[in-house]
């Protein structure tokens, strides 16, 4: 497995302003190995970065010696591909389909995507459950070829959406697909927030994982409703139990850190306790 930060972790991230160069650089100096970029609609790295740009990226990664081979992106929280608004749905599949390019373009073998939403504390609009699933089976449909066809990963991520809250469904689904193309973007720490035990989605899902994200979450039952993200190593992952998941089905891929809000010394504590849980600085 490979130590990693995502872009959104950095000062900048959230707004993908944080230049690639200092991103890379703050990588290396706090003892990641791999970097997690991010493209959006606008923005460092974004659905219309030409392909010559990203050539000029690469350059800069491989110059680096960080390992990047992933790519988020968070568009539909804006733009979902399961809206309501017929012009939303077309203008999500276009900015995803392009957004695979992108991720060719910089040598990128998986892209991460937030498959629509339901009902979300993120976003305002509230969609029928069985007509936001028929709408996402559409958008895979439209870009699952361009993904096979770039040799990219489409890999869905667990996220606060109203949907996809079981792994047997979410196993399923992929399953509902003929491509190894399609596959799930998993984030442990997520799942903590609608009660639910990462390692056993890990066996439930096994192949069809394609990458892990991973965060802490706070579930304190009591009467003063105090739940929260917090800092790796804090809340209530199980993490030894999840590693050991991980493991069983052979994981050896990215495991990415996603921590907000950035603060001056998060990117340090947040690779101190990767190296602590993951035991980062052993040869095994």
């Amino acid at each position: 497995m490979i130590k990693g930060i995502s872009y959104l972790s950095f000062k900048n991230g959230l707004s993908n302003n944080e230049s690639i160069e200092s991103a890379l650089n703050q990588t290396k100096s706090n003892g990641f190995d791999a970097l997690e970029l991010s493209v959006s609609n606008e923005g460092v790295i974004n659905t219309s970065t030409s392909k010559t740009e990203c050539k000029v990226i690469r350059q800069k990664i491989n110059d680096s010696g960080i390992f990047v081979d992933s790519i988020a992106t968070g568009m539909s929280w804006g733009v979902s591909p399961t809206s309501d608004d017929e012009d939303v749905r077309k203008n999500s599949i276009k900015l995803h389909q392009n957004a695979l390019k992108v991720a060719s373009n910089l040598e990128c073998k998986a892209l991460l995507f937030v498959p629509g939403v339901v009902k979300s504390p993120i976003s305002p609009e509230i969609v029928r459950y069985d007509r936001a699933l028929e709408r996402l089976r559409y958008a895979i449909n439209q870009l699952l070829p361009i993904a096979e066809d770039l040799d990219v990963d489409l890999c869905m991520e667990n996220v606060w959406n109203g949907f996809f809250y079981s792994p047997i469904e979410l196993r399923d689904f992929v399953d509902s697909f003929d491509s190894e193309k399609l596959g799930v973007y998993l984030d442990v720490g997520n799942l903590i927030g609608y009660q639910q035990y990462p390692p056993h989605w890990v066996e439930l899902l096994r192949h069809r994982i394609k990458r892990i994200q991973i965060k802490d979450y706070k579930e304190n039952f009591d009467w003063t409703g105090s739940f929260s993200f917090c800092d790796i190593g804090v809340g209530d992952v199980p993490w030894k139990e999840t590693i050991n998941a991980l493991k069983a089905i052979n994981y050896q891929s990215t495991i990415i850190a996603e921590m907000l809000p950035w603060d001056e010394t998060l990117l340090a504590r947040t690779s101190n306790a990767m190296n602590q849980i993951f035991d980062f600085n052993s040869s095994t």
